[in-house]
């Protein structure tokens, strides 16, 4: 028999053959669902099963558009138009903050390791401050788009829901309460956000796309579109020839308005879906894809949206982790090519790339190859005072071919904060578990 390719399927099925989970359905649909799924559901979403006859047939409707026919309208063919471009931008942002100057902390290689966690463990909650102080009142994260080309271009704040998940993902390796709190409303947030059946863009003017869905999906994995894979049958219809999964979702009745950039397959995309759909048969194309190119170390230039391999090798691991068994194979390559990024005095890079390397190695199960006091001194020296981490570049277009102008950066101290927050959780963790 087929396997099914969601949640839905499987509940129908399982009904189909057994008569006591079929009277479990129908008389209490979200103890059933919770207990044959292995997962709680969002306790804010009602869930109604119905049951048809031979006399009786039930039409779904979909719900309705969050926007009007004027508005959808206006999104659908609004790349043309400057001005449209101009109202999805949020205000203004400050130029970029000059680097601080380094911050004076103690030597921590002669502190015992529970010294050393107490230290991290505040860095952490000085990171959630600001965190917590830049996040809307809605739970949306922001972040700035800037020309890589011209710093001279002017900067935007923007908040599209990629950003909140990215960020939000990262945030949940603390078990602090300021960071449950901070991803709770940004839950909600992302909830508000999405497209029926399942689906998000980054901005409005644009198709949907399987970078925002599924990082978004993966943080609100138990609302019940996600948990029943509402969206899954559409997401896996969006592969290629080789069954690569393709970054924009074009719907049948608009422009193609990413034609002249468009990227087939990019290999942080199809892990970010690896996670979110897991290891199935419909996964496996695009997992033995993404370990070729791992393992044959053709990574230079094919993430046109993430700036380098570190980006590229924190995203496999995060998938790793959450689509078990898929991708297992890569945990030994992944160790030695990330502690291979590291330059003559054992720096990864930023501090950027720092943080989502010692993440990457935590999920692949190798953090205690590094020195866990000696990072920790780094990301404490490199904190400001306002608890916030340096914004660099976290993904934008990377492709030279489309020219200066194309060259579009994306990043903010925030986003930085929260990946330096996920970094310092494994640090510490490592210790005081050592203690």
């Amino acid at each position: 028999m087929k396997e099914p390719v969601n949640a839905t399927e499987r509940l129908l099925a399982r009904a189909g053959k057994d008569s006591g989970f079929r009277a479990r359905l129908l008389a209490n649909p979200r103890d059933a669902i919770e207990q044959e799924l292995g997962s709680p559901l969002d306790d804010r979403h009602e869930i109604h099963v119905h049951e048809e006859t031979d006399f009786a047939t039930h039409l779904v409707l979909p719900p309705r558009s969050r926007f009007s026919a004027e508005e959808r309208e206006a999104a659908r063919t609004g790349a043309a138009s400057l001005e449209f471009l101009k109202r999805t931008m949020h205000d203004p942002a400050p130029p970029l903050r000059p680097p601080a100057p380094k911050r004076a902390v103690p030597r921590l290689s002669s502190l015992t390791p529970e010294a050393v966690a107490r230290a991290g463990r505040e860095s952490i909650r000085r990171g959630l401050a600001f965190i917590e102080s830049n996040i809307d009142e809605r739970g949306a994260w922001h972040c700035i788009r800037f020309n890589i080309a011209d710093p001279d271009i002017p900067r935007h704040f923007e908040r599209p829901p990629f950003v909140s998940a990215l960020c939000v993902l990262a945030l949940e390796s603390s078990s602090e309460a300021q960071a449950r709190a901070i991803c709770t409303s940004t839950r909600a947030y992302l909830v508000d956000t999405m497209e029926h059946p399942g689906f998000w863009r980054y901005y409005r003017h644009l198709p949907q796309d399987l970078d925002s869905t599924t990082l978004c999906s993966l943080v609100i994995r138990t609302h019940p579109w996600i948990l029943l894979g509402r969206n899954a049958a559409r997401i896996l219809a969006n592969r290629d020839e080789r069954g690569c999964f393709m970054t924009w979702v074009l719907a049948e009745d608009e422009p193609d308005v990413v034609a002249s950039f468009r990227i087939e397959a990019d290999p942080v995309v199809n892990a970010n879906v690896i996670a979110c759909l897991g290891d199935r048969p419909e996964t496996r194309d695009a997992q033995r894809w993404l370990e070729s190119a791992i393992t044959e170390d053709r990574l230079d230039g094919s993430s046109k949206w993430y700036p380098d391999k570190i980006a590229i090798y924190y995203a496999t691991a995060r998938a790793m982790v959450r689509a078990q068994p898929a991708l297992g194979r890569l945990r030994p390559v992944l160790a030695d090519r990330i502690l291979g990024l590291r330059d003559p005095e054992g720096e990864f890079g930023n501090i950027l790339q720092t943080a989502q390397a010692m993440a990457a190695l935590y999920h692949v199960g190798s953090l205690e190859r590094i020195d866990a006091k000696r990072e920790i001194e780094r990301f404490l020296g490199s904190q400001h005072e306002d608890g916030s981490w340096p914004e660099l570049l976290a993904f934008g277009d990377q492709s030279l071919k489309w020219g200066a102008v194309g060259q579009i950066g994306h990043g903010s101290e925030s986003v930085t904060s929260a990946f330096c927050v996920e970094a310092l959780e494994r640090l510490v963790g490592t210790l005081e578990d050592a203690g």
